[in-house]
């Protein structure tokens, strides 16, 4: 069994690069929305959960691509994995609330010591977070098939992740640093 992850395949970097946009493209449209969920418009909404659909297609692609499940590990992956998706978008949701709170606090020039020590504690509690997922899940899959599969998982959710992060910070402002925001139509 080939249990090499062919992630440099020009097929499999398609897919991760289109993956990546696509959280990308979800994380800042909401980030530069300045209310909070609430007061969001709908339509934003029903574009995130568009983009946010597209991108879970695109990530089942990948991970068909690189995890080549047979049809018995499937059946007992799937299931597995949709679970961990449900609990990944609840914390996915949180983390675009601080995304935008936190662009929005330098929009408007509230950023303070105050802001920046709960914002920070906020942070780090969502990475926490995050890794305890991964960690449940990881031992989920590893359980239901290998450990050597559930490593496959791992990898993939975290170089997607890192991907993420990145094009997500590429756009946020430095800390503490005002940003003059272009007036809004």
């Amino acid at each position: 069994m080939d249990t090499n992850l062919n992630i440099n395949s020009s097929s499999t970097m398609k897919t991760l690069r289109r993956c990546c946009i696509l959280a990308g493209a979800a994380w800042l449209c909401l980030a530069g929305v300045s209310a909070t969920r609430a007061d969001v418009n709908d339509n934003i909404y029903n574009y995130l959960q568009l983009l946010r659909s597209d991108f879970n297609s695109a990530k089942v692609e990948l991970v068909n691509k690189i995890m080549k499940l047979s049809a018995e590990e499937a059946k007992k992956f799937w299931p597995v994995y949709n679970e961990y998706e449900k609990e990944l978008g609840k914390l996915a949701i949180d983390r675009a609330e601080l995304t935008t709170e936190f662009v929005k606090a330098h929009r408007d020039g509230t950023f303070d010591d105050a802001k920046a020590k709960d914002m920070a504690k906020r942070w780090f509690k969502a990475q926490r977070a995050r890794l305890d997922l991964l960690e449940k899940y990881h031992g989920k899959i590893e359980k239901a098939l290998s450990s050597v599969k559930a490593g496959q998982f791992l990898q993939i959710e975290n170089q997607l992740a890192l991907f993420i992060d990145v094009t997500i910070a590429s756009e946020m402002p430095l800390v503490g640093e005002q940003q003059k925001w272009p007036a809004r139509g």
